[in-house]
């Protein structure tokens, strides 16, 4: 008699499109090498890559009682290499800043604004993912403006992190500043970092939400 085994579990759709989190680990970890290796600062690239440094093994720990969604884990990833590519040149020096001023007229390298605008745009992402699963806000109408307001407070302790580091490196800590004689700097930091964090809840909420059913979804499933 033949015995019967029983028909293997499928894996859910949503599960097996899903991208390894090993692939995302790879591509930051090599990233952050090619940052590392002839930075032009060491100082300055601890300083701007400390982020990831700490936030990469603190994903891989907890990612299987916390897996985050693919949108998220691909943004950190960006997130990563453009925290990378600023510790590597620091952000006032980036070529491909220079290109964009030179070909538009700019008075200023515009890498540091756009590190700033991703400063606002992912980690809005991460707050509003971190409140929909641990918090009561899921479906309120309150996640939005909490997730920017998270943001612009993020921002603040930053500007205030790079204030502490000009006061303890003065003049050794200017490539890390990347102000550029802008005395205005923070303050545009902080708008930057503002609009990012709006232009993500509004255009990726939708997706986010998908993906977050998806995702849980996807734990009851396994």
């Amino acid at each position: 008699m033949t015995a019967v085994h029983p028909a293997p579990r499928p894996v859910p759709q949503h599960v097996s499109r899903r991208v390894p989190p090993v692939l995302f680990a790879g591509i930051v970890v090599a990233g952050m090498a090619l940052s590392a290796w002839g930075a032009r600062d060491r100082t300055t690239w601890f300083l701007e890559t400390v982020w990831v440094l700490v936030g990469l093994p603190l994903a891989v720990l907890a990612w299987r009682r916390f897996p985050l969604t693919g949108l998220l884990a691909g943004l950190l990833t960006a997130h990563a290499l453009v925290l990378a590519v600023g510790g590597h040149y620091t952000y006032a020096e980036v070529p491909v800043g220079d290109w964009v001023r030179d070909t538009f007229g700019l008075d200023r390298n515009p890498y540091d604004r756009f590190g700033h605008l991703m400063q606002g745009f992912v980690p809005a992402v991460l707050v509003r993912e971190l409140l929909s699963r641990t918090s009561p806000l899921r479906g309120s109408r309150w996640l939005a403006p909490l997730t920017v307001c998270a943001c612009l407070a993020f921002s603040a302790c930053f500007e205030l992190l790079e204030w502490l580091a000009a006061e303890i490196g003065g003049h050794g800590a200017d490539a890390f500043l990347a102000t550029q004689g802008d005395v205005w700097d923070t303050q545009w930091d902080m708008f930057c970092a503002l609009i990012g964090a709006t232009l993500s809840v509004l255009l990726l909420s939708r997706v986010h939400d998908r993906q977050l059913r998806s995702l849980e979804a996807g734990q009851r499933t396994l």
